[in-house]
């Protein structure tokens, strides 16, 4: 990275050639980082306790790059020394019953501040002194303050205080979807506020890129919010504030002689990002984008859909894989686990992903930093497949009949069960990333469990995967297990198929299906 650093740029076009050579470069693992810790965590203002938290741990590790947020929760709200925006120096502590952790009194930010530095400034020393890229990281419209407990009126900013005319709704007429204290992107106040949000960044800190974070949160004009799909206004009106933040970069890097990428994380789907008012395709038309990060609190298409999109327009894409919101306990705790995480991470890596981006993950110390970013690691680690990782209930929330029109995968889990028809086959594909096989002297063994409610006891259960029959099941309440043959497996797709006996009473759900992979060394 050090060496990257020192290639000096002298005109446009030597600036557009560096960018997209730096574009390509190695990124095992970016860590999008929610810049939490200098308001909670810490218990004095330094540097030194600021890394530990959760960074200085990760060297040596997958990580190559670090996506750096200051807070900005409630628009315009930072922890980094800022004119344009508003510097999060709050330290209430109120009385409610979720308060349980001191509220805002630790928030160590104005102290940085005094000493004449701040977490960004002290993050880009971090990263450039060990060889890792570093982007600010910008949530374009967070509302985290719409969503009230102990925190909400504390995260509404001045601005919004001052014009309320330019959010979606207000707390007395809430919007149909997502949160009430959005900013309206229709204004071309807002868009100017959040172009000069990046622009003093990008002329004050010495960053390798900035990050367009449109996925905290999904919501960005006042037609989406009440249920009706963005149009070619909005669309036009985003694409120019793209457009101004990307030549702003190219003035910027020019001036100091060197590139700032511009990277986005958006949904994984076009037609969602459309219907937001997010003219994704365009933007890669128009080059106007160096890195993708796709999908968060939903996945609407395989990873594939997005690599391939990428690919078409020479963009590098970084699957983000973020913690589940399943509210079933089975279904969270498998979800939550290492293996889980290598599953999905081996999944990205199969479908063509440049790397994988982790988003709110915080533990440095986890071994997850030091395998992820490698799928040669993976090939002999524990792992389980699942249908889907972080569920679809909230899809709805977000946009107008969302599930329905834009899921393009399967949904199969707690949250959407289906019923089984006695005599009626269902399938339900599982995507394997992985060659299952010995390998490195390391032998697999794989176990195929299948949730059924409502079937009762005694009651069989017919189960092929890829069209072979299994046998043997060991039911334990609703979980089948069966032990599957290795060679049984597929990389990629693999079919796996119940039935019930036409006999069978009417009530049974297929709830999940997982696909344990473990290797014995």
């Amino acid at each position: 990275m050090a060496e990257e650093r020192a290639r000096k740029v002298t005109n446009l076009q030597e600036l557009r050639q560096e960018r997209s050579r730096l574009a390509h470069r190695t990124r095992r693992i970016i860590f999008n980082n929610d810049g939490n810790e200098p308001v909670y965590y810490l218990k004095e203002a330094t540097a030194k306790e600021l890394l530990d938290c959760r960074t200085t741990a990760l060297k040596g590790t997958h990580v190559d790059s670090i996506f750096y947020c200051t807070w900005s929760s409630g628009f315009g709200y930072f922890t980094h020394r800022t004119k344009v925006g508003q510097i999060f120096d709050r330290t209430d502590n109120p009385e409610h019953p979720d308060n349980k952790g001191g509220g805002l009194s630790r928030n160590k930010t104005a102290e940085f501040i005094r000493q004449g530095t701040d977490p960004l400034e002290i993050m880009v020393d971090f990263c450039k002194e060990n060889g890792i890229e570093v982007f600010w990281s910008l949530r374009m419209n967070d509302t985290h303050d719409a969503w009230g407990s102990w925190y909400g009126d504390l995260l509404f900013p001045q601005v919004k205080k001052d014009h309320p005319e330019w959010l979606v709704a207000s707390k007395e007429k809430r919007s149909k979807h997502g949160g009430w204290s959005a900013m309206d992107f229709g204004h071309a106040e807002v868009r100017d506020l959040t172009f000069r949000f990046f622009e003093e960044v990008c002329e004050n800190y010495d960053v390798d890129g900035i990050e367009m974070d449109f996925c905290r949160h999904p919501v960005y004009f006042k037609n989406p919010a009440w249920g009706i799909d963005a149009g070619p206004t909005e669309w036009e009106q985003m694409t120019e504030m793209v457009r101004r933040v990307r030549e702003m970069t190219e003035r910027v890097g020019l001036k100091r002689g060197r590139p700032i990428l511009v990277a986005a994380r958006v949904p994984d789907s076009v037609e969602y990002c459309k219907a937001m008012g997010l003219d994704l395709e365009r933007w890669l038309q128009e080059g106007l984008i160096d890195l993708l990060a796709v999908s968060d609190y939903f996945r609407l298409n395989p990873w594939k859909v997005s690599v391939d999109l990428g690919r078409k327009y020479g963009v590098p894409v970084y699957p983000c894989l973020s913690e589940t919101r399943m509210r079933d306990d089975e279904a969270r705790k498998t979800r939550s686990s290492i293996e889980c995480y290598r599953s999905r991470a081996m999944n990205a890596w199969a479908a063509g992903a440049s790397g994988i981006y982790l988003f709110n993950s915080f533990n440095p110390r986890s071994p997850l930093w030091s395998e992820l970013g490698d799928p040669k690691v993976l090939e002999t680690l524990d792992k389980v497949y699942v249908i889907g990782a972080r569920g679809v209930a909230v899809l709805n929330f977000w946009m107008a009949d969302g599930e329905k029109r834009f899921m393009k995968r399967p949904t199969l889990s707690p949250e959407r069960p289906v019923a089984l028809k006695p005599g009626e086959a269902f399938r339900v594909p599982l995507e394997v990333g992985e060659e299952v096989r010995e390998k490195a002297g390391a032998t697999p063994r794989v176990t195929l469990q299948v949730r059924v409610a409502g079937l009762p006891e005694g009651a069989p259960l017919q189960v092929t995967l890829n069209d072979k029959p299994l046998s043997g099941a060991v039911r334990d309440g609703d979980w089948f297990t069966y032990t599957v043959a290795p060679a049984a497996v597929r990389k990629g797709t693999n079919e796996i198929e119940t039935v019930l006996q036409p006999d069978t009473p009417d009530g049974a759900k297929l709830l999940d299906v997982l696909l344990w992979v473990r290797y014995n060394r």
